[in-house]
């Protein structure tokens, strides 16, 4: 078996409901992600209720598979 080269050290805090903060290695602040448009509808969650629409988590995987 190979020799394992890196661990990536993440914390993940819920706030409330879909709203979490991610601590991720080399970032000085939390990264928060949420929910936004067509994904707060798939949830059911009502555009109101989202007051500051964040990305999803999905968002940053496709982010990190692009680059």
């Amino acid at each position: 078996m190979a020799e394992v080269v890196y661990v990536s050290n993440v914390r993940i805090e819920r706030i409330a409901g879909a709203s979490r903060l991610a601590y991720l290695p080399a970032e000085a602040e939390p990264v928060e992600f949420g929910v936004h448009g067509a994904i707060a509808a798939h949830y059911g969650l009502p555009q109101e209720k989202l007051t500051t629409p964040h990305a999803t988590t999905i968002d940053y995987v496709i982010a990190a598979t692009g680059g």
